[in-house]
C-alpha cells in the first residue's frame, strides 16, 4: 500500500507538476515536446475558470506523482465523462500502489461527479501502464482510433 497522500493539486504545486510533466515526456522519448510554463498550468488549473484538474501524490513532502485530467461529455450516455491526459510517478516512487492511488482519487472524482467512464490512452510500447490498467478493469479500445489537428493543418481549419 501506499504510503503517499493524494490530494487535489493547489497553487504552488504547478512547479512539480511541469517537472513530472518533463519526466513523462523523457520517458516517453519526446524531451524536447514540452512547452507548458509553470505560470501557464497555474493560469490553467488555479485561474478564475479552470477546465483542467490535478491531483498530486505526495510523500515526505515531496510531489512524486500526479493525475492531470478533465471532463469531457457523451451523447450517448448524457453524461460527462473524466479524460486522464496525463498519470506519471518518480521513477523511485514506483511500485508502491501511487499509480493505483491516484486512478482511484479519479474514480472518486468520476462518482462525485456523475460520470459514465473515465478515458485514457497508453502508448503501445508501454507494457507497465497496460499491466497496472488491466488490473483494475481497463480495456483497450480498439474499435477506435486517436485523431489529432494542429500546428499547420489547425490554423487552416481557424480560416483568417
Amino acid at each position: 500500500m501506499t504510503s503517499a497522500t493524494i490530494r487535489r493539486a493547489r497553487p504552488g504545486d504547478e512547479h512539480d507538476i511541469l517537472r513530472l510533466i518533463r519526466a513523462l515526456a523523457d520517458y516517453e522519448n519526446e524531451p524536447d515536446a514540452v512547452k507548458a510554463t509553470a505560470g501557464g498550468l497555474a493560469d490553467k488549473l488555479f485561474g478564475a475558470d479552470p477546465r483542467v484538474f490535478a491531483h498530486v501524490a505526495e510523500r515526505d513532502g515531496r510531489v512524486v506523482g500526479m493525475a492531470v485530467w478533465f471532463f469531457t461529455f457523451s451523447t450517448w450516455t448524457g453524461r460527462h465523462g473524466l479524460f486522464l491526459e496525463d498519470l506519471f510517478v518518480d521513477p523511485e516512487a514506483r511500485g508502491s500502489g501511487i499509480a493505483r492511488a491516484l486512478l482511484e482519487a479519479l474514480g472518486e472524482e468520476a462518482k462525485a461527479n456523475d460520470c459514465a467512464r473515465i478515458d485514457w490512452w497508453v502508448l503501445g510500447w508501454n507494457e507497465l501502464a497496460k499491466g497496472l490498467y488491466r488490473k483494475l478493469g481497463g480495456r483497450h479500445m480498439d474499435e477506435w482510433e486517436p485523431w489529432r489537428i494542429d500546428g499547420d493543418a489547425l490554423e487552416a481549419l481557424q480560416g483568417d
